[in-house]
């Protein structure tokens, strides 16, 4: 059977920097604090907003690959902080923290070499490793190149950027 390598190697590779999009850690750096609660113009949510949903999505695809006990969560409710949360600076970090931890779980569980990619996640209805894998890719890219558009529009990258 061929080795799966060369799939664990371009998943890792789509998780943490992508083809087409930048990662996650410079979307993110160098981010004015006195901004992380500013809603973006004709935008309902703010940075932070942004970014804690990418942390729940990836936080949910995580804990559906790994817990036999996983429960479905409410769509957008259990997606979202609240529209009116303001955070500070440490959620802030948090944030990136916990987000950027996950993100080394789901590595960690794409480069085991135990980890059958194509395996049916027993608990699902069909989705595989490979598969969650690449939806959470898909979805973090995606808010990554929206979160660096809010950027530009709010005028938060660093002069020269």
């Amino acid at each position: 059977m061929p080795s799966d390598q060369p799939l664990c190697d371009e998943l890792v590779f789509l998780l943490e920097r992508g083809n087409a999009h930048m990662s996650f850690e410079e979307a993110v750096a160098a981010y004015p604090m006195e901004q992380i609660n500013t809603p973006f113009p004709n935008g309902s949510y703010t940075s932070w907003h942004l970014l804690e949903h990418l942390r729940l999505t990836q936080w949910d695809i995580l804990d559906f690959i790994r817990n036999p006990h996983y429960e479905e969560r409410a769509w957008p409710r259990d997606y979202w902080p609240p529209q009116d949360q303001q955070a500070t600076p440490d959620d802030w970090q948090r944030t990136i923290h916990d987000f950027l931890a996950d993100r080394q779980a789901l590595r960690a569980i794409v480069t085991d070499p135990q980890t059958d990619l194509w395996a049916t996640i027993p608990h699902g209805t069909g989705q595989t490793i490979a598969r969650e894998i690449m939806v959470v890719a898909d979805h973090n890219a995606y808010h990554i190149g929206e979160f660096a558009i809010m950027r530009q529009v709010m005028g938060t990258w660093e002069p020269g950027h």
